[in-house]
């Protein structure tokens, strides 16, 4: 809703437009490099909202006219208690403006029906909002679609690969979504990617952490449940309502290494070098190859580890290549395929950004 300025009789009431802002939430890998391609995008013109502010887990910085200097301040602003959730309410975000959520928290999921529900845009790279219960990612729609709020989730799967704008286009347009079946995981994409040979699977794991392609808790990779997010937002999208406990995954972890604290992670990955080199060893002799692929079809879903000949459009890929087929009523002959980057910080905070910029200018309030 727009603030009407009261104007001296005889000339026209005017409506105010007050200036959109970014709220940041997360300041790690990707969070930074959003940042970045923010202060980068805007020296060459675009026009790229000011950031009113930026928060981690533990302070909270004014944005300013020199974000990348406040993020780089971060480290020495006051600790602040408290929850996610309080801070956000304290900095009196309005309608209009647009908070972005690269952290992977729970709680700030759980908030992002509330904050549409007030006119604050969100835009995420978190798949628990939309990857979670199910009646969380109804309520984040139900709130856009009641408030007009708009909800940014293409850094959710693909890095920002038109996976999610391909199905809802087919569904708008008619269409019926019969099977999905794809790498979703980038950094799982990476590992299977050739054989390693005599190399220790646990050295791997540790290389794509380090290039930053695994969480942080290279677990949640492993596990499948990065996967099975992926998997419930694609289904959704396509109209599918589908329960978390629904999706059957094949964890990659032993469960010495499962049940660690995270602290006791990095010298339990070793326990994942002798399993891994038997399921590399049976795929060598039988010819195939390792691929840990997401599947929906009839209402089924799976996550895990299967081996496919090479043939397979699933063994086309390289690197950190997300490729997905998306069967449908107009595809049922040959699949959609859609491949291309599915990790890094990069690709991720552009498709943030991306999202942050395609919300379309209207009035907004100025309270």
């Amino acid at each position: 809703m727009s603030a009407v300025v009261q104007l001296p009789r005889g000339r026209r009431a005017a409506f105010v437009q007050a200036e959109r802002r970014i709220a940041l939430l997360g300041t790690g890998v990707v969070g930074s490099a959003f940042v970045a391609r923010c202060e980068r995008l805007r020296l060459a013109g675009v026009p790229v909202p000011g950031f009113a502010w930026l928060a981690n887990s533990r302070a909270v910085v004014e944005g300013g006219a020199d974000p990348l200097r406040a993020l780089a301040g971060l480290g020495d602003a006051p600790r602040r208690g408290g929850a996610w959730a309080a801070w956000v309410e304290a900095t009196g975000l309005r309608r209009g403006d647009v908070l972005v959520d690269a952290t992977a928290s729970d709680v700030v999921a759980g908030w992002h029906s509330e904050w549409l529900a007030r006119g604050v845009h969100v835009v995420t790279a978190n798949k628990l909002g939309a990857g979670a219960a199910l009646a969380r990612a109804q309520a984040i729609r139900e709130a856009a679609e009641a408030s007009g709020a708009r909800y940014g989730d293409a850094a959710t799967v693909g890095a920002g690969l038109p996976l999610l704008r391909s199905i809802r286009a087919l569904v708008a347009g008619g269409d019926r979504v019969l099977a999905i079946e794809g790498l979703l995981s980038g950094s799982l994409a990476w590992l299977f990617d050739g054989d390693p040979g005599n190399r220790p699977f646990s050295a791997r794991v540790r290389e794509a952490r380090a290039l930053g392609y695994t969480e942080p808790d290279p677990r949640i990779d492993l596990s499948g449940e990065d996967v099975r997010r992926k998997l419930l937002i694609l289904a959704r999208a396509a109209g599918i309502a589908l329960e978390e406990e629904a999706v059957q995954v094949e964890s990659l972890v032993p469960a010495a290494l499962a049940g660690a604290a995270a602290d006791a992670v990095e010298p339990l990955l070793g326990t994942l070098d002798a399993p891994m080199a038997a399921r590399f060893a049976a795929a060598r002799s039988a010819g195939t190859r390792l691929r840990f692929v997401g599947r929906l079809e009839g209402g089924r879903a799976t996550v895990g580890l299967r081996a496919l000949s090479a043939a397979h459009p699933l063994c086309a890929g390289g690197g950190t290549d997300n490729i997905v087929a998306i069967t449908s009523c107009r595809y049922d002959r040959q699949p959609l395929l859609i491949r291309g980057p599915g990790a890094g910080a990069g690709v991720t905070a552009a498709a943030l950004l991306d999202d942050v910029l395609s919300i379309p200018r209207g009035p907004l309030s100025t309270r």
